[in-house]
């Protein structure tokens, strides 16, 4: 799916974010050696909902505990990379920060510098791509 930068929900949420979620449900599923109707059919998930979902048609569930519903089957463990990107990801699509982040006193205070410095467009994609590599190697 291609979606424009530009393009938003009626959210004012950027189209861009939306898949993203559904993407990575997706991988998972498939990983997992499932098609959409037998992982439907498996957890008692309506296929219509979860294929809107993977297509980024419909957002993440609010809920936290229908997430963790979603992350249990898809064979996510707590506590574990798969499982923190897959509320990260659920966040991102919903245009939010993930609220354990939010708990961090310090790094609330970061984010305004970080916020400034993207959308003023001076962090190049260089400079992006070094600070991921960085932060996955701690």
């Amino acid at each position: 799916m291609y979606v424009e930068y530009n393009t938003y929900d009626m959210k004012g949420i950027p189209m861009k974010a939306k898949p993203l979620f559904g993407e990575f449900f997706k991988q998972k599923r498939i990983g997992i050696n499932f098609t959409l109707r037998e992982f439907c059919r498996r957890f008692d998930f309506d296929p219509g909902n979860i294929s809107k979902l993977e297509r980024g048609m419909l957002p993440p569930p609010e809920s936290k505990e229908k997430l963790e519903e979603y992350a249990h089957a898809l064979g996510l463990k707590k506590g574990t990379d798969d499982w923190y990107q897959f509320f990260d990801f659920a966040a991102a699509s919903k245009g939010v920060i993930p609220h354990e982040l939010m708990e961090d006193e310090e790094l609330v205070k970061s984010l305004p510098i970080i916020f400034r410095s993207f959308r003023s467009k001076r962090v190049s994609k260089k400079i992006v791509a070094d600070l991921i590599e960085k932060l996955r190697k701690t």
